[in-house]
C-alpha cells in the first residue's frame, strides 16, 4: 500500500507486525487520546531497609534476571563520551543472552563496539532516534534478522506508553546518585545535564539500574530519577569520558558559507511576523544554527525584544541568553555542553523537562506545541519539502529524527537551513531518499542560494517580500542545483526492508531498504 506520501508501505513486515501507513501530519491525533491505548507501568516492591547497592555492574544485570528475547534501553544524554552502554551488552553477551532489542533513545559512534553482536545474534532488533557510524552502515546493509526502527523523540515516548517497546531492562547512568537511586546528571566529575531521555525508561522498565561514578550523601538532589522506581544501584569508576560528554562550550560556525545562510535565516524569522515580544524558540546545537540565534540574539538587543522560553537540546549559548534576559526560561530535556549544567542546577527557571512533556504528541500539553520558532537542519530536502535527516548519499543510516518532525509539527515557523549542495551532491532535489518530516510541517528552506517558502504559507511569503526579502519557487531552486551537481546517480538498494520510519502518532512515513 503507499501512504498519503505515496512511499511504499507494507501492511504486514515480519519482526514489526501490522503497519498504520502516515496520512499525514494530524490526521490520527485529530482523533483524540482515546484512540491510542496505553499500558500501565509495573508493579514494584522492595523490603524495608534492603540494600540497592551492587559491587559491580555485572551483579546488578544478574540480579535481573536477564533472558532471551528482553528489551534492554540506554539513553543518549552521554553522547560521545558513553561507555556503559557497551559494557552492559558485552555483560549481557557473556551470559549468554541471545535475540535482545536494543532501545537505546540514540546511538552515536561510541557504541561502535557492540557491532560484533549484531552480527552474531546477541543484539536482532533495535529502536532508536537515531543510528550513527559504522553501526549505520552495518543495519543498512541488513546485518540484522528484524528491521530497525527510527522513531521521533516523542514517539519513543508514545511507543513506550503503548507498549510497543515493552522494556524489560533499563541501565540509566547518572553523575550523581544516592544508595537508592535518586539521581541527576547536574552535578559530579561526569556531569552531562538533564536526563529528559531517560524518565520514561525508569518508570516502565520492568528492572531498573542506575550506574554511576558518584555516590552522594541521602538523598541526591536535584532528583531527575527517583527511588522509587530504582531496584539496584552500581558504583563504577567512570560512566564515560567527560571530555566526550561535554567538552565545554558548543562553538558557532566559522564558515563563511554557513555564516551566509545563517544572516539569511535571521532576516527570515525576522520579517516573518512570528520575531514578537513573548515568542518561544528552539535551535540546533550544530554551529550553523548556533549563528542564527547569534543573530536573532542580536536582532533581540536592537528592536528590545525579550522571549518567553528556549527549548530542547540546550548550549551555553541558550544560557548566556536566558541570563541577559533575552528570554525568561529554558525547557531543558538535553545538554550539549559542560556549561549548562551548572546553570541547570542553580537557575530555577532552567528547567529540567522529561521527553514525554518535550514531544510525545500524545498528552495534553507537549512544549513542542507551544513553539514559535525552530530552526532545523537536513540532509536533504524535496520540491514537496520534505526533510531527509537519516539515510546518507548512499543509503547508509547515518543520522537522528530526534525531534525534528516533533518539533516541525508544532511551531509556528519551522525554518530549515542547509547548503543547496554539499561537494557534488544535491540536498535540495526533486524527491529525497527517506522521509522523515512531511513538507506540510516545513514553512521555509533558506539556502546560500536562495530562500523558499512553502506554497501552502502564502502570508509568510507575502512578508518575507514586503521586507525586502528575494523568495525563490524551490522547483527553480533544484533545477538550479542540478544544472552545478549533475542528476545525482540513485541509490542501489534490494527489495528487502531493513527499517522503518515512524512518524510522531506510531505511523510509517517511509521503509528503508536494504543497500546492495
Amino acid at each position: 500500500m503507499k501512504n498519503i506520501l505515496q512511499r511504499e508501505i507494507p501492511e504486514t513486515l515480519e519482526g514489526i507486525g501490522e503497519i498504520e501507513p502516515f496520512q499525514g501530519a494530524f490526521t490520527k491525533l485529530r482523533k483524540g487520546w482515546m484512540e491510542e491505548e496505553t499500558v500501565p507501568p509495573p508493579n514494584k516492591a522492595k523490603m524495608p531497609h534492603s540494600s540497592k547497592m551492587c559491587s559491580n555492574l555485572k551483579e546488578a544485570v544478574i540480579r535481573t534476571n536477564p533472558r532471551n528475547g528482553m528489551t534492554v534501553s540506554f539513553h543518549h544524554h552521554l553522547r560521545g563520551g558513553d561507555s556503559i552502554l557497551v559494557e552492559t551488552i558485552k555483560i549481557l553477551a557473556e551470559l549468554g543472552i541471545k535475540d535482545i532489542t536494543l532501545a537505546s533513545s540514540s546511538l552515536t559512534s561510541a557504541h561502535e563496539p557492540i557491532l560484533p553482536y549484531l552480527k552474531n545474534g546477541t543484539i536482532t532488533q533495535i529502536y532508536s532516534s537515531g543510528i550513527r557510524g559504522e553501526i549505520g552502515e552495518a543495519v543498512a546493509k541488513g546485518v540484522m534478522p528484524k528491521p530497525f526502527v527510527i522513531h521521533s523523540h516523542g514517539g519513543r515516548v508514545r511507543s513506550v506508553h503503548t507498549g510497543k517497546i515493552k522494556i524489560d531492562l533499563t541501565v540509566i547512568a547518572a553523575s550523581a546518585a544516592d544508595i537508592e537511586g535518586n539521581s541527576t546528571g547536574a552535578h559530579g566529575p561526569s556531569a552531562f545535564g538533564s536526563m529528559g531521555y531517560a524518565v520514561i525508561d525508569a518508570r516502565y522498565a520492568r528492572q531498573v539500574v542506575v550506574v554511576t561514578d558518584n555516590i552522594v550523601d541521602y538523598p541526591c538532589v536535584p532528583q531527575a530519577v527517583t527511588q522509587n522506581f530504582v531496584d539496584y544501584v552500581v558504583k563504577v569508576d567512570s560512566i564515560g569520558d567527560p571530555s566526550k560528554i561535554a567538552g565545554g562550550t558548543t562553538r558557532i560556525t566559522k564558515a563563511p558559507m554557513d555564516l551566509q545562510i545563517a544572516r539569511l535565516a535571521a532576516q527570515v524569522i525576522e520579517h516573518s511576523g512570528e520575531l514578537k515580544e513573548g515568542f518561544s524558540f528552539q535551535v540546533g546545537a550544530g554551529g550553523a544554527s548556533l549563528a542564527v540565534a547569534k543573530y536573532i540574539r542580536k536582532i533581540m538587543k536592537q528592536k528590545v525584544i525579550k522571549g518567553s522560553f528556549i527549548l530542547g537540546g540546550v548550549t551555553s549559548y541558550g544560557v548566556d541568553m536566558l541570563n541577559e534576559g533575552l528570554f525568561k526560561s529554558i525547557f531543558d530535556v538535553q545538554s550539549f555542553d559542560a556549561a549548562v549544567s551548572t546553570s541547570l542546577m542553580t537557575n530555577p527557571y532552567h528547567i529540567e523537562i522529561t521527553a514525554g512533556l518535550y514531544a510525545n504528541p500524545f498528552n495534553c500539553g507537549c512544549m513542542t506545541n507551544k513553539l514559535d520558532i525552530v530552526v532545523l537542519g537536513a540532509l536533504e530536502i524535496d520540491t514537496d519539502f520534505n526533510v531527509n535527516v537519516i539515510t546518507g548519499s548512499e543509503g547508509y543510516v547515518r543520522g537522528a529524527s530526534g525531534g525534528h518532525s516533533d518539533t516541525a509539527s508544532g511551531a509556528n515557523l519551522t525554518v530549515v537551513v542547509c547548503p543547496s549542495f554539499r561537494g557534488r551532491i544535491p540536498i535540495v532535489k526533486e524527491k529525497v531518499h527517506t522521509i522523515v518530516t512531511p513538507g506540510e510541517s516545513i514553512d521555509v528552506l533558506v539556502t546560500e542560494r536562495g530562500i523558499c517558502v512553502n506554497p501552502n504559507r502564502p502570508e509568510l511569503k507575502e512578508n518575507l517580500i514586503k521586507g525586502g526579502i528575494a523568495v525563490k519557487e524551490i522547483k527553480d531552486l533544484a533545477a538550479e542545483v542540478e544544472k552545478i551537481t549533475g542528476v545525482a546517480k540513485p541509490i542501489q538498494n534490494e527489495e528487502r526492508i531493513v527499517g522503518i520510519v515512524e512518524y510522531r502518532d506510531g505511523t510509517v512515513i517511509d521503509v528503508i531498504r536494504q543497500v546492495k
